[in-house]
């Protein structure tokens, strides 16, 4: 028999990310760092554990079960083997709760989204129910609805898998995503003080959460954004089965493909008004600083996956007589990956540190400008470098990473919708425009870059040396890297 290629094999993703050790030694008091540690080490094994099982059954996807045997509407979802224990799993390393906690202070955003980094490239896209959780307990602790934070809060919080709650984000129909001005969903009320929804939703993400938050227009309100209401609901009732909800069906997506996205008709679902029954729209405004988050970590997530198989395999794989990495252009590639992963990492943990500091700490109103600033940015930037990045990494396997069953394939997939998610491209820059404009002009982002710059070593100039800290630059001394280019055309208009 002849040669047979040897795959690339993780080894622990805490121990073997330099750059995110570097990360959290610079931003992180000592104490802290220390504190965190041995549970960053121990999730980097689990997560590198978890792989090849989840490359395994690549293709195994969710599947809506409409009807029982007898014709009893049920509207199940059966999910993946990693889905059914997701939840106990992300209970028990507190994705949410890390950020809650008082334990690190201002810190606890950092130590959070460190745990999300490690997590999400092999969780199946379990991420994005977390963000959407995250970015719910956000929101009705800002809405003030004490009825509703005393409710759902310690659920959406808890470290025990048996209160753990994750939350969906009802937003886009069929008339739009990222313009909701258009909803068309009505809330009428339910003559006992509460309301119940009617209309369609066309993207509904994680189906399975135990509630969600989601915008509908109040009978008898007139059109565009601001008259639209937030709403809390709990689709299922006491006996585990959707109530005024019925499952139309599951998306069949280009990727995220574990996820289960549903198309879903609304009937009466009973939901309850978060704040007062119009500007709905700015109410999620907390909610779209930390999902946005959330989608900037999970996409350089993403590409650190990409590339620590890129980079096994290039010492692994022969071709022409000596390893992959030991030919230059190769290597450059690898090292530009490199390069664009750790700024995209950089600019990501730069907003969680920010979001950190304005949660304990509301009155800085510098920091809560650039976060406003700086948030919409880091999403846009992270989500084109991973699908760049991660292109890059398919060609670096050669036929083999257009093979499904590698896993490579799944996760240029996976990070294709991060450019859409939380606003596409084109949204995010008008978006970062107002940010620039509330904030009385660029000035306060051009004193961060001074900051940045000012704080430097000796003979670096905008750039941290990511490129020479690389372990491929380091070992072949090869200059820096091209830039990966990467398309300007606008995306498509969608939200979760």
């Amino acid at each position: 028999m002849g040669f047979i290629q040897e795959p690339p094999r993780l080894g622990n993703q805490y121990d073997e990310d330099p750059a995110l050790r570097a990360l959290l030694a610079r931003r992180l008091p000592a104490d802290v760092r220390q504190a965190i540690k041995p549970e960053l080490r121990e999730l980097g094994h689990e997560v590198a554990d978890w792989w090849p099982a989840q490359v395994a059954q690549h293709a195994v996807e969710p599947r809506h079960v409409p009807f029982d045997a007898w014709g009893n509407r049920i509207d199940t979802v059966e999910l993946s083997d990693f889905w059914r224990r997701a939840p106990a799993l992300a209970a028990r390393w507190g994705l949410v709760a890390a950020g809650y906690e008082p334990r690190f202070g201002p810190h606890a955003r950092v130590h959070q989204f460190a745990l999300a980094y490690l997590f999400t490239a092999s969780s199946e896209i379990y991420s994005c129910p977390l963000a959407m959780t995250d970015g719910a307990a956000r929101c009705l602790i800002a809405s003030g609805n004490r009825a509703l934070v005393e409710r759902a809060v310690p659920h959406l919080t808890s470290r025990d898998p048996a209160t753990f709650w994750t939350s969906g984000q009802w937003m886009t129909e069929t008339a739009g995503g990222s313009d909701v001005s258009n909803t068309g969903t009505v809330a009428r009320p339910d003559g006992q003080g509460g309301w119940t929804l009617h209309g369609r939703k066309w993207f509904t993400s994680a189906i399975v959460s135990e509630m969600a938050l989601t915008l509908a227009r109040p009978e008898g309100a007139g059109a565009g954004g601001d008259a639209l209401a937030l709403y809390y609901v709990e689709p299922r009732g006491e006996d585990g089965r959707f109530r005024g909800l019925v499952i139309d069906r599951l998306k069949p997506k280009l990727g995220t493909r574990k996820l289960p996205t549903a198309e879903i008709t609304l009937d009466g679902l009973p939901a309850t008004l978060v704040g007062e029954p119009r500007h709905g729209v700015r109410q999620i405004a907390p909610m779209l600083n930390v999902t946005r988050l959330w989608n900037g970590i999970a996409a350089v997530s993403l590409l650190r996956r990409g590339y620590a198989l890129a980079l096994d395999y290039a010492r692994r794989r022969r071709a022409f007589g000596r390893p992959l990495i030991e030919h230059p252009l190769h290597a450059r590639t690898l090292a530009t990956i490199a390069c664009e992963l750790e700024a995209g990492l950089e600019l990501g943990f730069e907003v969680a540190a920010l979001l950190g500091r304005v949660e304990h700490h509301p009155a800085d109103r510098d920091a809560a400008a650039l976060l406003r600033i700086l948030t919409p940015v880091a999403k846009l930037a992270t989500g084109r470098i991973a699908v760049a990045g991660l292109s890059e990494v398919v060609e670096a396997f050669g036929g083999a990473g257009y093979i499904e069953d590698t896993g490579i394939p799944t996760l240029l997939r996976d990070a294709q919708v991060l450019s859409i998610w939380e606003g596409t491209t084109n949204v995010l820059a008008l978006d970062t425009l107002r940010a620039l404009a509330q904030a009385g002009g660029p000035g306060i982002w051009r004193d961060a870059v001074e900051r940045e710059l000012a704080g430097l070593p000796a003979g670096m100039s905008g750039t941290r040396g990511s490129c020479a800290t690389s372990p491929i630059a380091r070992r072949r001394g090869s200059p820096p890297p091209a830039r990966i280019e990467r398309s300007s055309s606008p995306g498509l208009a969608g939200s979760r």
